[in-house]
């Protein structure tokens, strides 16, 4: 085997060695990013233990709109939002 060979063969058995070496840096900080980001999207994180109400619409308002918007799906007499007009040239006749 010549010394080019040989030299070749080193670089590439060092260049697989170095692929089962551990790596101390990255393991310090696995899942850092991943629990920054976590962190980052909890605004209040007592939130639960608030036993205040939400101030906004109340109650009877809500359902009302709630019932109204169901019933907008079961209602064949309104207006379907699903047709499709084409108007070619402008419109007369």
């Amino acid at each position: 085997m010549s010394i080019r060979g040989s030299s070749f063969l080193l670089v590439s058995l060092f260049g697989a060695l170095q692929g089962c070496s551990s790596t101390p840096r990255f393991d310090d900080h696995f899942g850092a990013s991943v629990r920054a980001n976590l962190s980052a999207q909890v605004i209040n994180p007592a939130a639960a233990a608030n036993a205040d109400p939400v101030s906004g619409m109340d109650g009877a308002a809500a359902r009302a709109a709630q019932e109204r918007y169901q019933r907008s799906f079961n209602d064949s007499s309104s207006a379907s939002g699903n047709t499709l007009q084409l108007v070619v040239g402008n419109g007369t006749k």
